[in-house]
């Protein structure tokens, strides 16, 4: 594994505790020597501190780490001051998102901002910094939600790599096939760039759900049948989601995938059975 893209994300923590919680659950992650960590970005910016903040003390620890940053409901010049801020901090990685809308931002404000796509981002970073920045982008194997068809989808991916972006992080995902077939369709356009996969553990079968609705992940019909015939019984629901995402994980990395992106939830135990089953 050693040899992959293997990333750990986190989401910056809110309270003191949840700050301790994370330093915890770090320690025991880094132990698995990724590439590098993650660190989310609130939509409109709202995390924006907590980003940075938790940025350097991985830093600090001596480990990369890449903060996410999203353009909607940002000015041209927040965006500026922010990659200046990193410069100076000596940030190399960034991850390049488009962005949630932030509560209360509407179509309107939308259509009228200064960012739209996260392409625009990607081209507004190589303007101001140059080959400073190693750039992240965001894939959806199962297309974007707000996406017009898998065509448009993927097109739209493109242009991302185009406007200068040198990876790609996937939304999660659990059919493999959706996996390869957008990795061979951005092929066909033209894109080269490692297309990580990114790895959802199983732990709880109604967060699963409800993350899922929200992003347009599809949970095939045996895995949602299987997790909701186990009820309450939590102990099942981990030994089963731990057996699928080990195995997926395999079949990606076996069918050439160059990496894999744990989404944590800042929890380390998922990550660390399926990283080490992968290992043995």
């Amino acid at each position: 594994m050693t040899q992959h893209n293997f990333s750990i994300e986190f989401f910056p923590p809110k309270t003191p505790e949840g700050t301790e919680k994370l330093r915890a659950t770090r320690a025991k992650l880094a132990a698995l020597q990724p590439k590098y960590f993650s660190v989310t970005f609130g939509a409109g910016g709202s995390t924006q501190q907590g980003t940075l903040d938790t940025v350097l003390e991985i830093m600090r620890e001596g480990h990369v780490a890449a903060p996410h940053l999203s353009c909607i409901g940002s000015s041209r010049d927040a965006l500026r001051d922010i990659l200046t801020e990193y410069k100076s901090h000596g940030i190399k990685k960034l991850v390049a998102l488009r962005g949630d809308l932030p509560s209360g931002f509407g179509a309107a404000d939308f259509s009228s901002g200064e960012f739209r796509y996260a392409n625009e981002l990607v081209e507004f970073i190589r303007a101001e910094t140059g080959d400073w920045f190693h750039i992240e982008v965001g894939a959806y194997p199962e297309m974007h939600p707000q996406a017009k068809s898998p065509q448009d989808d993927v097109r739209n991916f493109a242009r991302k790599i185009e406007a200068g972006a040198d990876a790609a992080i996937t939304q999660y995902f659990y059919n493999p096939d959706a996996y390869f077939n957008f990795v061979d369709d951005a092929q066909k356009l033209g894109v080269n760039v490692p297309i990580v996969p990114g790895i959802m553990p199983i732990t709880n079968y109604t967060q699963l759900m409800r993350f899922s609705d929200m992003c347009g992940t599809e949970i095939p019909r045996w895995i949602r049948l299987k997790l909701a015939s186990y009820g309450d019984d939590a102990d099942s629901i981990r030994a089963f989601g731990l057996d699928v995402v080990t195995q997926l994980c395999e079949q990606l990395l076996e069918g050439g995938a160059p990496g894999l992106h744990f989404y944590t939830l800042n929890q380390p135990a998922a990550t660390m059975e399926i990283w080490q089953r992968l290992v043995d």
